[in-house]
C-alpha cells in the first residue's frame, strides 16, 4: 500500500468513524426527546386526572339521611331484590356514578337497574330492560 492508498484509507475510517459517532449522538437525542415526552406525558395525564377529580367535588352532593324518602330506594340504600323469574335474591347498593363497582354490588343510580329501582318500596315490582331482555325484580327490603 502506498502513501496515497493509505491516506484515502485513513479518510475512509475516518469517515466512517464520524458517521458512527453521529448516528449514536442521533439515537441518544431521540431517546432523551421520548423521556421528555413520556414524562410530559405522565405530567399531562396527572394533570386530567386532577382536573376530572376536582369537577367531581365542585358537582359532588352531600344527601343527608333526614332529606331522603323514608322507605323508598335512593342514592346510598341498600337494596335487596328478587327476580320473580329465576327467583334469585340480589343485594345492590345504590350509589353515584363515580362510586359505581358493579364486582361489589355498588350500581350507579344512572344504570338501568339503578334508574330503575330509584323511588321504589318494598313488595314493589320493577321492570329493568337489559341487553339479555326485560327483568322483573320484586324489592324485598331497602336499609340504609
Amino acid at each position: 500500500m502506498d502513501e496515497n492508498e493509505r491516506q484515502a484509507a485513513i479518510t475512509e475510517l475516518a469517515k466512517e468513524f464520524k458517521n458512527h459517532k453521529n448516528r449514536i449522538i442521533n439515537e441518544f437525542n431521540e431517546l432523551v426527546s421520548k423521556t421528555k415526552d413520556d414524562q410530559n406525558l405522565k405530567k399531562d395525564e396527572k394533570k386530567e386526572r386532577i382536573t376530572k377529580l376536582e369537577n367531581k367535588m365542585r358537582k359532588a352532593k352531600i344527601i343527608e339521611e333526614g332529606k331522603s324518602p323514608k322507605g323508598k330506594v335512593n342514592i346510598g340504600s341498600k337494596v335487596t331484590v328478587k327476580d320473580t323469574k329465576t327467583r334469585k335474591i340480589q343485594d345492590f347498593i345504590i350509589v353515584g356514578a363515580t362510586e359505581a363497582d358493579p364486582f361489589e354490588g355498588k350500581i350507579s343510580n344512572e344504570s338501568k337497574v339503578g334508574e330503575g329501582l330509584i323511588g321504589a318500596k318494598v313488595g314493589d315490582k320493577v321492570d329493568i330492560e337489559a341487553p339479555k331482555g326485560r327483568i322483573r325484580y320484586e324489592v324485598i327490603s331497602i336499609n340504609r
